[in-house]
C-alpha cells in the first residue's frame, strides 16, 4: 500500500475501505443465508439422499441389504416357527439379526457362490441328459 501523503488521498483510501468493507458485508450476509437454508433438517435429509442414491453401487448395496433382511426373517421362522417360547424368540432374534448381517455384508461372495454351484449343477445336468 502506498504511503498517504494528503487529506485528498486519505479521503479516498478510506472510500475504497468502506466500499471493500460493504461488498464483503454483503458476501458474508449471503453465505449466511446459504449456510442457514442448508442446515435446515429438510435440505439436510435431502442433501442426504441425494448423495446416497448418487453413490457407486447404490442399487447392489439396497439388493444386499434387503436380501440380507429376508434370508434372516426366513432363518428365524425356520429355526423359532411360531413358538411362544420367550427364550427360543430371543434366540431365533439374535440368529436374525446375524444372517441379516453376514448376508448383508457378503453379498457378492454369495452370489459368486451360488451362480458357481448353479453352473455347476446345470453342467452335470446337460451331461447326464446328453448321455441318454
Amino acid at each position: 500500500m502506498e504511503k498517504i501523503t494528503s487529506v485528498i488521498e486519505l479521503r479516498e483510501a478510506i472510500l475504497l475501505l468502506e466500499m471493500k468493507q460493504a461488498n464483503e458485508k454483503h458476501l458474508l450476509k449471503e453465505e449466511f443465508k446459504n449456510t442457514c437454508e442448508n442446515l435446515q433438517p429438510v435440505n439436510l435429509i435431502k442433501n442426504s439422499l441425494r448423495e446416497l442414491t448418487t453413490a457407486p453401487n447404490f442399487k447392489g448395496n439396497i439388493l444386499n441389504v434387503l436380501v440380507g433382511i429376508g434370508a434372516g426373517y426366513l432363518s428365524k421362522k425356520v429355526i423359532v416357527g411360531g413358538t411362544i417360547n420367550p427364550l427360543k424368540q430371543l434366540l431365533g432374534g439374535l440368529l436374525q439379526m446375524g444372517v441379516t448381517n453376514a448376508v448383508s455384508k457378503n453379498g457378492d461372495g454369495i452370489k459368486k457362490t451360488v451362480m458357481h454351484l448353479l453352473t455347476k449343477l446345470l453342467s452335470k445336468k446337460d451331461v447326464i441328459t446328453t448321455a441318454n
